[in-house]
């Protein structure tokens, strides 16, 4: 798969055709696609501290895999199956999914910072029948198991535990003989939404949700692959900004992808790994944008070789793009989607669509409107929610066993993102906010990304998130809540020069009349920003 060379992001717009095979397999088209004529090509590569850093080719992640696969139909697991991954960015991590799309199951992937009611809650609601995690998740689910009837395999990475089985020994197994017959629409992946709004629901989506994803991958990172190229990512490869924004798609186009220990995220470990194992190509969210910014001159500290960054998951902000070119040499660019359809809106100056504040346009192959609470579209520069076409690849099958959550989540052919943003003439698309998240007060709509991105841009803010405060004459007041940069200390009169630091550069109406300070902000596994925390916090 190659997105077509245009001159002009007009004409790659409107010539996009798709082109998705009838018999299409995930696993297949991550591993043994490669391995039948390049089994020697380096398609992982994992960063160890002391410097003894480890590769996997494709030859033998597609033989490694296949013996899972067979060892997973033998002991009893089945088609249509769901199996879970409670695992770190990890070879082991990447066999197994490939193990599962390979033998017809549907892979479920966990973050290991999940506690025990969380995984609780996704192995019960899912049915999971395995899970292969380490020794980490087995003290987690042990404490469960005898509450997960439906779970009659637990499978152990570098471990070992009573009533639990050996990953290693699968790896032994005589190989599956024949990958199963899978098309577009089978369901291949389940991935929880996050949960900033509600309960999490399980996102099913079939195996051309990899597909639906190279336009974006290639726009974003202007022609991947090309000579040299390699991806990384901090992000758990158990959302789907990791997995699917970075490791399976460049899995399938030949680009070698690293992996990381879990741990804190930490700026100069980030630099070092990105210098030592010469990442040309890396996804990280703004969130852990704006903590690489506590290093200073990385370009001087670091031997880096980076061609493209990417970033999602929240507004990236016209502070933090500036503070990339400056600091890293070159454009970040901005891309969007949700677990339920992703990667549909980006940048890419390569192909002259980048502004500072706004995520970008269409990727090619994905239509995106802004349409009013009737379902119709709104006329350019009003604020509406963002809604994705159902002609979508990467759009999800359903959520699981939820068919009245799903149909919700549709008006029409329109997927509704509860997201709400303004398309300009031009036809870039600026994020506003979540529908939950926009601030009401004295009669005027707030998004919270705009006066973060202000807050940012104080040299004693880190990390900020802007919520409305219930208030009986305003309805609402900004409420800011600041994480100091290092060498500063929390004071009314920080608090009030933050303040006047929004007032005067925005307006009048949108300046937090509240500043507190605090020593983190509550956030999703996917490096979110759960503001309903801070907005109960306020209200209370």
């Amino acid at each position: 798969m190659q997105l077509p060379s245009r001159d002009r992001y007009d004409a790659l717009y409107r010539d996009f055709v798709w082109d998705i095979p009838a018999d299409f397999n995930m696993g297949v088209a991550v591993s043994d696609a490669w391995a039948a004529h390049s089994p020697a090509r380096i398609c992982l590569e994992h960063f160890q501290p002391d410097g003894r850093h480890l590769r996997m080719t494709y030859g033998e992640l597609s033989m490694q895999s296949s013996a899972v696969a067979g060892a997973l139909v033998d002991l009893g697991v089945a088609r249509g199956d769901r199996v879970a991954l409670l695992l770190p960015q990890s070879f082991a991590t990447v066999i197994g999914h490939v193990a599962i799309y390979k033998m017809g199951g549907i892979a479920l992937p966990l973050a290991l910072l999940f506690g025990v009611e969380a995984l609780e809650y996704r192995l019960k609601v899912s049915g999971a029948t395995a899970i292969v995690t380490n020794a980490f998740g087995w003290e987690r689910l042990k404490t469960i198991r005898d509450r997960l009837p439906d779970l009659r395999h637990v499978i152990l990475v570098e471990a070992e535990g009573e009533g639990a089985l050996s990953f290693e020994a699968l790896l032994s197994h005589a190989p599956l003989a024949r990958p199963v017959a899978s098309g577009p629409d089978d369901p291949a992946l389940m991935i929880f939404t996050s949960g900033t709004t509600g309960a999490p629901k399980g996102a099913l989506h079939g195996h051309r949700v990899l597909a639906g994803h190279i336009p974006g991958m290639q726009f974003a990172h202007q022609g991947l692959p090309q000579p040299g190229d390699k991806v990384w990512t901090p992000s758990d490869w158990a959302w789907a900004g990791g997995l699917l924004n970075a490791l399976l798609p460049a899995l399938l186009l030949g680009v070698p992808v690293v992996s990381s220990p879990a741990q804190k995220f930490d700026p100069d470990t980030a630099f070092r790994i990105m210098a030592e194992m010469k990442v040309r190509n890396a996804f990280i969210p703004p969130t852990a944008l704006r903590l690489l910014a506590a290093v200073e001159r990385p370009r001087e500290k670091y031997d880096l070789v980076l061609r493209t960054v990417g970033s999602a998951g929240e507004s990236l902000g016209r502070e933090t793009y500036e503070w990339a070119k400056s600091a890293l040499g070159l454009t970040v660019n901005e891309f969007y989607g949700q677990t339920e359809c992703n990667f549909v809106l980006s940048s890419s100056v390569a192909y002259g669509i980048s502004r500072g504040g706004a995520i970008g346009k269409p990727v090619p192959g994905h239509r995106v409107a802004i349409l009013d609470a009737a379902g119709k579209p709104v006329p350019p520069a009003e604020i509406g929610q963002i809604a994705i076409h159902n002609s979508s690849p990467s759009m999800f099958l359903g959520y699981w066993n939820a068919p009245e959550a799903t149909a919700a989540k549709f008006s029409g052919d329109w997927m509704l993102t509860g997201d709400q943003g303004r398309q300009d003439a031009e036809g870039y698309v600026e994020f506003f906010g979540r529908d939950d998240d926009v601030i009401t007060s004295s009669g005027y709509r707030i998004g919270p990304g705009e006066i973060e991105d202000c807050l940012l841009g104080h040299p004693a803010v880190q990390l900020a998130a802007a919520i409305g405060k219930p208030d009986p004459l305003r309805t609402e007041i900004v409420k800011a809540y600041v994480v100091l940069a290092p060498g500063y200390a929390a004071s009314a009169a920080l608090a009030s020069e933050i303040s006047d630091w929004v007032k005067t550069r925005l307006s009048m109406h949108e300046y937090p009349r509240e500043v507190e300070f605090v020593d983190a902000l509550p956030m999703t596994t996917t490096g979110k920003i759960i503001r309903r925390e801070l907005r109960a916090r306020a209200a209370a």
